[in-house]
């Protein structure tokens, strides 16, 4: 049954006197578009003349301070009254980092005490840990002041004054009395070997005495020679720690002119010998060779010219001895310029 015109009529009438309210959210949506807009000319609007006056604009500069209050900024820092803060921080805060760095400090003590610890446990003091490779011994001499060059007039004390006082120092140590008390006499020809010893057992030690050294001792000449023009020089192998010098067979010094004539050089002396005995090797190290004694050979030029300039070198020669290294030129030998005047 369809409804009656009178009932459709009055609803088309309500409708039009009450239209239907729109949702709120299409009331805000327009508002806010509406403020934007505003926003929009009001940023488009000309400056007045005032806007425009920079001056107004820049930071007025701070009012100087006193050295009153200087000095009282400085003390409210390092302590202040109203907060109970010692540069900046309370009591609780300084105990934390106190606290915190201490902690830190203790632990990178005691990682490094006990990492030394390791590594003083794991090595020995007496000999190295790991020796694979020992490099030839070298050789230095004595008088050895101002480089490897010997410059003198035997008539002219002054000048060589200097090298004997140089060796008298250098020879000290092998004073008879001090090497019989310190040392044993040693006979044998052979290598001296003390291996079977405890590790940190002293090692015994051979004598050498200065009065081997004859002419160039200073026993007999306390000039060593150069007063008269006929000068001595001490030759020394380096210690190797270990090392067995000439494998089985002693090791053997030369000397020769290498630059200049060799005529000049004349005859040569060597005392006690020329050669480096087996008995003083292998040495032990200074913790257990306390009382050892490098062999030395003395030489002295007997003959050398006067004023001849030559350059000498004296050379270690035996089985496995290296002396001519083009890089070290102390390596088996040593090299000298020997200029001696009337």
């Amino acid at each position: 049954m369809e409804p009656s015109s009178t009932e459709g009529g009055a609803e088309e009438t309500l409708l039009k006197n009450n239209p239907p309210c729109p949702p709120p959210k299409l009331i805000l949506k327009h508002g806010q578009e509406l403020e934007e807009e505003q926003e929009e000319l009001a940023e488009h609007q000309p400056l007045e003349q005032e806007d425009l006056n920079f001056e107004r604009w820049k930071r007025r500069p701070l009012p100087k301070r006193t050295l009153h209050q200087k000095i009282d900024d400085v003390k409210t820092y390092l302590w202040n009254a109203e907060t109970n803060e010692f540069m900046g921080r309370s009591g609780k805060s300084w105990s934390l980092i106190l606290l915190f760095y201490a902690a830190l400090y203790l632990f990178l003590a005691a990682m490094f005490g006990g990492c030394m610890f390791c590594l003083m446990w794991s090595i020995s003091p007496y000999h190295p840990t790991y020796n694979d490779r020992v490099m030839p011994p070298g050789m230095t001499m004595a008088p050895h002041l101002e480089g490897h060059e010997i410059a003198f007039n035997a008539s002219d004390h002054k000048s060589w004054r200097k090298y004997a006082r140089s060796m008298e120092e250098y020879l000290k140590p092998y004073g008879d009395a001090v090497q019989e008390r310190k040392n044993i006499r040693c006979t044998h020809d052979a290598y001296f070997m003390q291996d079977d010893l405890e590790e940190s057992a002293e090692r015994k030690a051979c004598q050498f005495k200065r009065s081997w050294l004859g002419e160039c001792s200073g026993l007999k000449d306390p000039h060593y020679g150069y007063s008269q023009g006929r000068p001595c020089i001490l030759l020394r192998m380096n210690r190797i720690l270990g090392y067995l010098p000439g494998q089985g067979k002693p090791i053997n010094v030369t000397c020769g002119v290498k630059k200049g004539p060799a005529e000049a050089l004349g005859d040569l002396e060597f005392f006690p010998k020329s050669i480096f005995d087996m008995k003083y090797y292998p040495y032990y190290g200074k913790l257990r060779h306390v009382n050892y004694s490098s062999p030395v050979v003395a030489v002295r030029f007997a003959g050398v010219q006067y004023d001849a300039h030559i350059q000498v070198q004296c050379k270690l020669n035996g089985k496995g001895i290296i002396n001519d290294s083009p890089t070290d030129r102390y390596l088996g030998s040593v090299t000298f310029s020997l200029d001696v005047g009337a």
